[in-house]
């Protein structure tokens, strides 16, 4: 166990929300909206929901079992528990995809931040659908404003970090879990209430189960495991700063209501607002920088002060979910060379501040002006996506589950879910036959399907 002042979560409460903000990213209002759409609706919604409760939390109670047991972070906690073998390198392959998601997920996070400003000076309404491309188009490859915003979102997140667990994660995930929970509602309740919503209500939550697939039920699997954040290394470092009083099963599933809730939520917003202006709900990843703005301005084109508010509210809620997001990922990186090599927080934190910041700026050139140099036929960007998301994160869970369900000793996981037996743990037998069985199989078999073997 790492040994030293060990800082901790001041309440409850504020564990649950750090974790919660851990897993709440553009991962819920992103990614789920256009994957949802490209699946066909509520049918994929309910297969989702399946693969959050059977492999998305319990790998999370995994992660947490190993953060709180070893009281270290990610790249430090396997080798404690498990000091001989190759079990380290699961921690220390944690740390380095955190690192490389932040390098590239700051970029977008930085977006988030121009279309604020775009929103808030008035310039989403004067443009058409090709118009609304055409910027982003121009500002993505554009060399300098990218790079502008890349580097406020990453210094807002430094400021964080450096301030430390309970001044700084905790506090400002007390204040933006509810204030991000809060617009989410705001803005469902305004698409809901659009001239022809019911449309993109019906598409949400009435399934067609006609248009399930095999490819549906694996698209849902990865979307569990892309937006609950397992396997990156954050899940586990928070909890190395869970109290022994901490539940982690409890946790698990307040995190993972509070995730699936807030992807829902997020699909109520976009689909009623795109089917009442008649666009199609598998726009794909364009839809919330190209499609969306569009959406806002003819959704309220009667009301144009509605439509301003709402899509400075929308993209300060995006800016929100991905800052509680890079606040884990960076404590992942801070922490680990924190203790592994004894340097002050506010060093470690400057270290990684660099390296994310050489990454984006890299990710973002590729975009634009390198997006000439290629990597396995892929520009730098969707490469480093294509490594994390399709190779290291997969592979990060499905060695937690083996780690957990098989390699150390069962005792240790039952004093963990139990807390030292003070609780009674109904769900444990069912907990360590997924972790042993059903989980690597099915990590295993979304492995292969993004990898196009499967």
């Amino acid at each position: 166990m790492y040994q030293g002042n060990r800082a901790s979560f001041g309440s409850k409460s504020g564990a649950i929300l750090a974790a919660a903000g851990s897993a709440v990213g553009l991962g819920n209002i992103w990614r789920f909206p256009y994957e949802t759409g490209n699946h066909g609706g509520a049918a994929f919604i309910l297969i989702y929901l399946g693969c959050v409760f059977l492999f998305g939390l319990p790998i999370m109670i995994a992660e947490f079992t190993v953060g709180r047991r070893a009281k270290a972070s990610t790249g430090e906690a396997f080798k404690a528990i498990m000091p001989k073998g190759c079990w380290k390198y699961v921690g220390y392959l944690g740390v380095l995809t955190g690192f490389l998601i932040l390098g590239y997920y700051a970029v977008v996070a930085g977006w988030t931040l121009e279309y604020i400003y775009q929103a808030a000076v008035g310039n989403f309404s004067d443009k058409d659908p090709a118009g609304f491309v055409s910027m982003f188009q121009n500002f993505s490859q554009s060399p300098f404003r990218p790079l502008l915003w890349l580097f406020v979102f990453v210094f807002i997140t430094h400021f964080v970090i450096v301030k430390g667990v309970q001044k700084g994660i905790e506090r400002s995930s007390k204040v933006m879990m509810p204030l991000l929970f809060i617009l989410v509602v705001m803005l469902a309740v305004c698409s809901v209430m659009l001239p022809g919503a019911e449309k993109g209500v019906e598409f949400l939550l009435k399934p067609d189960f006609s248009k399930l697939t095999p490819d549906v039920f694996l698209g849902a699997m990865g979307q569990a495991f892309f937006s609950m954040s397992l396997g990156m290394g954050c899940l586990s470092t928070y909890a190395s700063y869970f109290g022994k009083d901490t539940r982690l099963g409890n946790t698990a599933m307040s995190v993972g209501i509070i995730d699936t809730c807030v992807a829902i939520l997020a699909g109520l917003i976009i689909f009623p607002a795109a089917f009442s202006v008649g666009i199609q709900p598998d726009a794909g990843p364009s839809l919330i920088f190209i499609t969306l703005p569009n959406v806002f301005q003819q959704a309220f084109s009667g009301a144009p002060a509605l439509a301003y508010i709402c899509s400075i509210l929308f993209y300060l809620l995006l800016a929100l979910a991905a800052l509680t997001s890079t606040i884990s990922l960076h404590e992942v990186s801070t922490a680990f060379l924190h203790e592994k090599f004894k340097l002050t927080r506010g060093k470690a934190a400057r270290y990684v501040t660099g390296g994310v910041l050489v990454i984006g700026i890299v990710s973002s050139l590729a975009l634009g002006m390198w997006n000439d140099f290629k990597i396995a036929g892929l520009n730098f960007f969707d490469a480093l996506d294509f490594l994390t998301a399709k190779i290291m994160l997969p592979l990060g869970g499905m060695l937690t589950a083996i780690f957990v369900g098989w390699i150390i000793d069962r005792k240790i996981v039952r004093e963990e879910a139990t807390n030292y037996g003070t609780l009674r743990a109904p769900y444990y037998p069912v907990y360590i036959f997924i972790l042993r069985y059903l989980a690597p199989i099915g990590i295993a078999a979304i492995f292969l399907n993004e990898l196009g073997l499967f």
